[in-house]
């Protein structure tokens, strides 16, 4: 008779002592162990001590993820901001790196616990394959993870600066966008889009002010370089506009800047936003044409509603020397070429027509560059922003913008430009300063300004919902604006056509035959209402 004392063999640590069935049974759930709770495979049949380790760690990472999770709930800003720090982005990748390797040790520990050479063989060559599958959906998927991260955050250090973080001014964040033209047909880089990003840090309602490249005598700041060269404001006559300003320093006041700044024409046209809307300007943010079409292509396309018929070039059309195609009014979802097409679309209309559709395409990106389209398309995201941006703000900004970018794209998006529809059509050629400042202050000032209380649903429900649709296509838009709820109009007051004169809808093919037989000022009319654009 045996010892009382003695036990039998546990089967999970004696695999010998039990049937083949019992044994392949066993194997599965050693490895269904590993892949769910690393290291419990090791706790019931393995080492104990290594087991402990891993269940440890394993809880440690659980515990992690179940208070980032509550924390994404509460204030997801929080987390964003962490994930945007390179720092943090580095802590990241050397633990999922560490993690991949650690999991992977407990899956080879885990076959030495199992035996394979003691199973069946067909039912040896479903552990294995059933082990590595579940290598690669888990220290593969933390490698894929570390990898991805680390492309984003050599393109973070790539792209932006060093140095530290800044705070906003006025409890604002004010940045200057400029889309650059430098293509090969080109002697230098042009800015022809100019437009100043302002943004609550608090709320994240923004305003984006946006300024028309024959924008004549400019003001730079106080104490700047080229105030001292144009005291009295860039006033020089026809070759003074402000699209101009970028090359003018660069090509003939670069020895004006001190040697710490990074971009001598961005930092020129910083000091001319500044000293032209009256606040204080701290970055910028220089977009490449040539990149724009990649980066919204990496966000998987952009969506708007166009108000009209936006002509673009294309291939001529059969049998026409006429090479101008049409995006019709409605909702479009633009790639990455028909984007730029549409932001940079003059033919039949002007500067200030293209100007609010590229205002429409600012805020439509803000709204779809969500965290969820960012986890998507991280990586081609990544790559498109490396060709994309120029930037003096720091890497280390980055954490406080993303979580105010956060905010951004669930609030009102004020619009506003420093010349037609905003203001007279000659008011770009003579600006009058306190009215600009007035303007932007009085926007500001509506923003910041408390809700008012609600009142009864019956008499309030149908003008807050106008209110609300206003709010969203033209935030605090000015009075002498074009309402985009209003019909379409001429400058001489007659209605844009919304038909062909026979009275049926009007289509691309109706365009091209008059622009064929000369009919531009028919064309100029249809397309009078192509500025009209919002986010649907």
């Amino acid at each position: 008779m045996g010892s009382a004392n003695h036990r039998a063999p546990s089967p999970l640590r004696n695999p010998e002592s039990i049937s083949s069935p019992a044994r392949s049974k066993r194997a599965l759930i050693l490895v269904v162990l590993t892949i769910i709770f690393p290291g419990s495979a090791q706790l019931i049949a393995g080492n104990r001590k290594l087991g402990r380790i891993a269940v440890t760690v394993t809880m440690l990472c659980w515990a992690v993820l179940i208070l980032l999770a509550a924390l994404y709930f509460i204030n997801r800003s929080i987390i964003l901001g962490w994930v945007a720090h390179p720092n943090f982005q580095l802590f990241l990748i050397v633990a999922l790196s560490v993690l991949a390797v650690g999991w992977l040790i407990m899956f080879i520990n885990t076959l030495f616990i199992i035996r394979p050479g003691m199973l069946a063989p067909g039912m040896r060559a479903i552990v294995s394959v059933f082990t590595l599958a579940a290598v690669v959906a888990t220290s593969g998927i933390f490698v894929y993870g570390a990898t991805i991260l680390n492309t984003g955050r050599e393109t973070i250090v790539k792209v932006f600066d060093e140095g530290p973080a800044f705070d906003p001014v006025d409890g604002r964040y004010n940045i200057a966008v400029l889309g650059a033209d430098s293509g090969s047909n080109r002697d230098g880089v042009r800015t022809d889009s100019i437009a100043l990003l302002s943004v609550d840090a608090k709320t994240g309602k923004s305003l984006m002010i946006s300024v028309p490249r024959n924008f004549q005598k400019a003001r730079f700041a106080k104490g700047t370089p080229m105030a001292a060269v144009y005291p009295d404001g860039y006033d020089c006559g026809d070759e003074c506009l402000f699209n101009a300003i970028y090359r003018d320093a660069v090509d003939n006041h670069a020895d004006a800047f001190p040697d710490s700044v990074k971009n001598v024409g961005a930092q020129a046209v910083m000091d001319a936003l500044s000293g032209t809307t009256d606040l204080q300007v701290q970055g910028y943010v220089m977009v490449d044409m040539a990149g724009f079409a990649n980066f919204v292509d990496a966000l998987g396309g952009v969506t708007i509603d166009s108000g009209g018929w936006v002509p673009y070039n294309g291939k001529k059309w059969e049998n026409s020397l006429v090479n101008t195609h049409w995006f019709a009014p409605g909702v479009q979802t633009f790639n990455g070429k028909d984007a730029l097409w549409f932001a940079r679309s003059r033919d039949f209309t002007d500067d200030y027509h293209r100007i609010k559709r590229q205002q429409c395409l600012q805020q439509a990106i803000i709204k779809q560059f969500t965290p969820q389209t960012i986890l998507t398309n991280f990586s081609s995201i990544m790559q498109a922003g490396e060709q994309l941006v120029e930037t003096n703000i720091p890497a280390s900004q980055l954490s406080s913008f993303v979580s105010v970018a956060d905010k951004v794209a669930g609030t009102p998006f004020s619009r506003l430009t420093l010349g037609a529809p905003d203001f007279e059509r000659s008011f770009s050629t003579y600006p009058n300063f306190d009215q600009i400042h007035d303007r932007i202050n009085g926007i500001i000032e509506k923003q910041n300004a408390p809700k008012k209380p609600k009142e009864s649903k019956k008499s309030e429900a149908p003008k807050k919902s106008k209110d609300s649709t206003e709010a969203s296509s033209s935030a605090e838009a000015p009075q002498d604006a074009t309402d985009i709820n209003d019909a379409p109009k001429l400058s001489n007051g007659d209605e844009v056509p919304m038909t062909k004169r026979d009275g049926s809808p009007i289509d691309e093919q109706y365009l091209v035959e008059l622009e064929m037989i000369g009919q531009n000022s028919r064309l100029a009319q249809i397309a009078a209402n192509n500025d009209e654009c919002s986010v649907p």
